[in-house]
């Protein structure tokens, strides 16, 4: 019998010896895999047991990744690995981990998302084209600060100036289109009158950008890899995602609400006149934006909120990817 240690760190077994041919045969496991076997002292690389060695050499693919970065030619074998396994996300455990995440290394992971947010809120101010250029950088910068934490999870050694170090030619190209393309459908969808087909398409592509970041995947493959999976735990992503922003929500709940009373005098009139006004409401908006003082402290604290939850919720995320699409992971027991 044997006891397998998975990518996750976690002890699998004990399993019989047909089970790990299996598990081999499979690609779950690789030469290199840590295993102990009952009346043995150490734990060796499944490599080093001669009874696998048959099994290990028939398996003629090379292992699909080599620590991150799929090889040429292993982006099938890495699907249909991914598709093969089941799929969990448990909420508490990846805002557990990404809470001693973020504390333990908070000066780089909130510098990181700091940078982050920075390029976003700076281009949003540029007149007339601003919003445009964010829209069309959002797959690099998001793509760079992914890559970040989850070389951090992994023990690797990062900096906040390796934000977009490790992106090469052909990763700028694929993570512009995985942005552009996901946010676009999914607002097209929600535009056309199509909330939830919209919204579950928002969710469902959520791992699409670290997909196309960590494993080098061409975007629409990244889409529909990241939609297969994440359907399956669509709940869980949703929840976690509305947790991680209920700050975020509430503060726009309150300004919805003061808007809405502040105007609604503005709106009877137009009502009572039986002409309604589009540049009148436009007016009294701006008024109301540019005279009263909790409209202003509610969108710095918006963005002061935004500041804070980001790094957790980018941990989260991160923890939550690595569950799903983590490399070298044994089979659940």
């Amino acid at each position: 019998m044997y006891k397998i240690i998975g990518g996750d760190q976690k002890q699998y077994g004990p399993v019989s010896t047909d089970e790990v041919r299996a598990w081999i045969a499979e690609g779950r496991l690789s030469a290199q895999s840590l295993v102990w076997a009952e009346g043995n002292a150490d734990w060796k690389p499944l490599g080093a047991f001669p009874e696998f060695a048959d099994a290990l050499r028939e398996k003629a693919l090379p292992p699909p990744l080599t620590g991150a970065r799929l090889l040429p030619g292993t982006a099938e074998v890495f699907r249909a690995e991914i598709l093969a396994r089941p799929s969990r996300v448990e909420i508490g455990r990846c805002f557990a981990r990404s809470w001693r995440l973020v504390i333990e290394n908070f000066g780089l992971l909130f510098g990181v998302t700091v940078v982050v947010w920075a390029i976003s809120f700076g281009l949003g101010r540029i007149p007339l084209i601003g919003g445009f250029i964010a829209f069309l950088v959002r797959g690099p910068v998001y793509g760079g600060m992914y890559l970040v934490f989850l070389k951090k999870i992994r023990g690797e050694e990062v900096r906040i100036a390796n934000l977009f170090s490790n992106i090469d030619a052909a990763g700028w190209v694929q993570l512009f289109l995985v942005g552009i393309v996901s946010s676009l459908l999914s607002t097209i969808a929600t535009a056309c009158c199509l909330v939830l087909p919209g919204i579950y398409l928002l969710i469902a592509w959520t791992f699409s950008i670290p997909l196309v970041a960590d494993k080098r995947l061409e975007f629409w493959s990244a889409m529909e890899l990241s939609r297969k999976v994440v359907t399956r735990v669509w709940f869980e992503i949703f929840g976690l995602l509305l947790i991680a922003t209920l700050p975020l929500l509430a503060i726009a709940l309150f300004i919805a609400v003061k808007l809405g009373l502040a105007l609604f005098p503005t709106v009877q009139r137009a009502i009572a006149s039986g002409q309604p006004d589009p540049t009148m409401l436009k007016a009294a908006i701006e008024h109301i934006i540019a005279n009263s003082g909790w409209v202003i402290i509610s969108i710095i604290a918006m963005n002061v909120v935004f500041l804070f939850v980001l790094p957790f919720l980018a941990g989260a995320l991160a923890y939550a990817y690595e569950d799903l699409f983590g490399t070298g992971r044994a089979p659940t027991a």
